[in-house]
């Protein structure tokens, strides 16, 4: 095939077939809460539904695994949690990713003084919902009014009028719905809208697998997949992660349909998988950047103005990778976003399209007729 110029990319990518029931079914996922730490109900939602389409799912501490009828045809993955509350005394609620990282480590540094004021500006006034954990039933809204830093326990303190009855260990949602205006989709899409998209492929034909991860703001989702490949003596070099991206501007994120990366802090990746993704996108004309080299063009920005590098980051694929000594490995794709960790995250449609018409082809088109 020929390569497509710009216009002809647009037209086919705007093509993507049954893009009104995948935003039916990301704003069905967005309603059902999935707090660090307390996924179980979006675990049981996805199981269903997965179910439904004759899809075969597996149930662990912190992962659902999904297996069509070729599970060697395709390995996706993504987290599904999301950031809110928790509820750990009287009128007492503390933010449930920092809660779960610093019960695992024990050790109360793992968060800058800084992250804390910019989370204490984000969900200021924010409404919210609290839900029994493993049912998710629906156990009042409230809305935060205060936060402030407790030293003794490193850990932001919320105030939350409305919620005083719940029990400690109650974990508390932000409420939220999709909004799509302006060929534009926000809400906590983080990594929910990941989760849809895999729901999205097997509804149209995808029968490989795919893995749903559990507390990966809280930096433990890596251990659940690595441990699963462990206990079944499988390896890889084709995982395909899928998350946002952050930026902080839309001349940012719009520079790119999709987000690619060839390494993180934790490892490089090296798998055919990316050179496959640069190559269809080179042959659709088709927007793309990767993360480590636009991190590590501003951090000559940085270092020229006497200022601290940023950190290549850390994500599940590279804790995976560096853990397995490289006998499981993999590429990330991933769509640019603003607003990150907020309600407000921001994604435009294009890129939302671009990565559906990229996985369709690569996994459904192509695997298909092998």
């Amino acid at each position: 095939m020929n390569k497509l110029n710009k216009k002809e990319s647009l037209e086919a990518i705007d093509s993507v077939k049954n893009f009104v029931s995948f935003l039916d079914m990301l704003k069905q996922l967005i309603r059902i809460p999935s707090v660090i730490g307390s996924e179980h109900a979006f675990f049981l939602y996805l199981k269903r539904e997965l179910e439904e389409l004759g899809i075969q799912t597996q149930y662990y501490d912190g992962l659902l695994v999904a297996k069509g009828k070729h599970p060697n045809h395709g390995m996706l993955s993504a987290h599904i949690d999301r950031h809110g509350l928790v509820c750990t005394g009287p009128n007492e609620f503390q933010f449930a990713a920092f809660l779960a990282k610093n019960r695992s480590d024990l050790t109360g540094n793992s968060v800058s003084e800084q992250t804390f004021q910019l989370i204490t500006s984000r969900y200021l006034n924010q409404k919210v919902q609290a839900y029994e954990p493993w049912g998710g039933s629906y156990l009042g809204i409230g809305e935060i009014t205060n936060a402030y830093m407790c030293e003794e326990i490193n850990n932001l303190i919320f105030e939350i009028k409305g919620l005083s009855h719940l029990l400690p260990g109650t974990p508390i949602a932000f409420i939220d719905k999709l909004k799509n205006e302006k060929d534009m989709l926000s809400a906590q899409l983080d990594n929910v809208i990941s989760a849809a998209v895999i729901i999205y492929l097997y509804q149209n034909g995808y029968q490989g697998t795919a893995f749903f991860t559990a507390q990966e703001e809280a930096g433990k989702s890596w251990r659940y997949i690595y441990e699963w490949f462990r206990k079944n003596k499988l390896s890889t070099n084709e995982l395909l992660v899928l998350d946002t991206s952050p930026y902080d501007t839309r001349e940012q994120a719009d520079v790119q349909q999709i987000v690619l990366r060839n390494r993180d802090a934790n490892a490089r990746f090296k798998s055919p998988l990316l050179k496959t993704l640069k190559n269809f996108c080179h042959q659709y004309s088709i927007d793309f950047s990767c993360k480590d080299l636009y991190i590590q063009e501003k951090n000559k920005l940085r270092i020229e103005n006497n200022l601290s590098p940023l950190s290549l980051g850390s994500t599940e694929l590279g804790r995976i990778v560096k853990e397995s000594h490289g006998s499981i490995q993999g590429t990330t794709l991933q769509i640019p976003t603003t607003g990150y960790h907020t309600v407000e995250e921001t994604a435009s449609v294009l890129s939302i399209k671009t990565v559906l018409f990229i996985l369709s082809n690569l996994f459904i088109k192509q695997k298909i007729k092998s």
